[in-house]
């Protein structure tokens, strides 16, 4: 059975960590034009051998947006290996929607059918991402104390202390 925990919860960072191993293998090759173009080649070989699609030809937009987009995730995957907090999780599971979205529409206009391995993927690391931050803010929402001003007795100083 597949249980939740909240977005402090070891698991949970745990979950948050895996997602950020997976980008760094998975887009580590899209950061470079070099490394792209043996990326492209592989992809395109296998799709096409698997029937599932090749892709077209290097172009040097493509190569741009491919390197920016692998240099982008690349860091923010560093950024939540050595540096982790909950709220990358959520942000994580955001990024992902978008990114799900983006392939989403690129599947319905004739991408190569391998792009699912890579959909699916996104999907469910953005699930199991932003659930628990959603299950969060509806027990929140459901505590009639929530949202109210602490006045100054719940007030936290720059030392840590409370008011």
């Amino acid at each position: 059975m597949f249980r939740l925990f909240a977005p402090s919860h070891p698991a949970y960072l745990r979950v948050v960590r895996t997602s950020a191993w997976y980008d760094l293998v998975v887009t580590a090759g899209f950061a470079t034009p070099w490394t792209y173009a043996l990326v492209h080649d592989a992809l395109s070989k296998i799709g096409d051998a698997l029937g599932l699609g090749a892709l077209p030809a290097l172009d040097p937009i493509e190569i741009l947006y491919a390197n920016l987009m692998g240099s982008v995730v690349v860091v923010w995957a560093l950024l939540r290996i050595i540096n982790l907090l909950p709220v990358h999780g959520l942000f994580d599971g955001i990024a992902r929607t978008l990114f799900a979205a983006w392939q989403a529409y690129a599947l319905a206009h004739g991408a190569p059918r391998w792009l699912w391995l890579f959909f699916v993927a996104e999907v469910a690391f953005g699930v199991v991402q932003l659930v628990p931050w959603w299950r969060a803010r509806c027990t929140d929402l459901m505590d009639p104390s929530a949202g109210q001003p602490l006045g100054d007795a719940g007030r936290q100083y720059p030392d840590g202390s409370l008011g």
